[in-house]
């Protein structure tokens, strides 16, 4: 599944093709995705995109009338094209632009989502009404992420996954934050100290951001059409390491699965 910062360099990619330009038509292909497309979104033609951001894994392409909220699942992407270009299997929707360009969506399995948001809806989508603090932004600090672990007794893996406590640190990130901050993901959350939260919020901060800005250079262009964003070339310490040497100590790394994800850390350096 794309987390945080591949969602964040799909926005980037295709920003400077679609912010400020009119919608000419919307065309939705198939509409059972994980939820289904709401007719609503024709609402988008003859708009202009006067944002385009980020809320979690979600995409926010806002105009006048309202924004289009888009998640890519297990499996989407977005490209930008020409509006000649041919529609292949597993394209289910796309905005087409008066400057001859479209944004189009293609997701194999169908996990992902378009919905929208009427700026008359009194209250916000469900999916984005309960999401926690932006990990890049300051309200994602150690006092707010300590004062949230009180008496909790989740492990700290599975709390700092928790969309309600802080957004797309999936799992990718949590192993490599956690064995960075020499933190054993299986630790009640509770029994982390605070002079360790402050290192671990240090760290997620540090590790997602080197993420996106690695994703700007090793990504391929969106304005073609066979490429896909994917997971960056990255080195990684410990996650799809299991039975490898710690580049700290060497030990072999351990792997269990935590709420049925799999987990990798170093027994030695990731103190109880």
């Amino acid at each position: 599944m794309p987390e945080l910062p591949e969602v964040e360099v799909t926005r980037l990619g295709i920003e400077p093709h679609i912010l400020n330009q009119t919608v000419a038509k919307v065309i939705v292909r198939h509409r059972g995705m994980r939820w289904p497309i709401p007719e609503d979104v024709d609402l988008l033609t003859n708009q202009t995109i006067d944002k385009v951001e980020r809320r979690g894994k979600y995409l926010l392409l806002a105009s006048k009338m309202g924004q289009l909220v888009i998640h890519l699942g297990m499996s989407g992407s977005l490209r930008i094209l020409s509006t000649d270009a041919d529609v292949k299997k597993h394209d289910h929707f796309e905005l087409q632009f008066t400057n001859n360009k479209i944004l189009r969506l293609n997701d194999p399995r169908r996990f992902g989502a378009v919905l929208w948001q009427d700026w008359q809806q009194a209250t916000p989508l469900s999916q984005l009404a309960h999401l926690g603090p932006e990990p890049l932004l300051d309200d994602f600090n150690a006092n707010y992420l300590f004062e949230k672990i009180q008496k909790k007794n989740t492990v700290i893996k599975n709390f700092i996954m928790d969309s309600k406590v802080v957004v797309g640190v999936g799992n990718i990130y949590a192993n490599e934050s956690l064995f960075l901050a020499g933190i054993n993901p299986l630790r009640a959350a509770k029994t982390v100290t605070k002079d360790e939260i402050d290192k671990l919020v240090t760290v997620i901060k540090k590790v997602l951001a080197e993420s996106i800005k690695q994703g700007g250079t090793t990504l391929k262009d969106f304005t073609q059409a066979d490429g896909k964003p994917g997971y960056f070339v990255q080195s990684l310490n410990v996650y799809g390491r299991a039975g490898e040497p710690c580049v700290n100590c060497t030990q072999p790394l351990i792997e269990c699965k935590i709420g049925q994800r799999a987990s990798v850390y170093c027994d030695y350096c990731q103190s109880e």
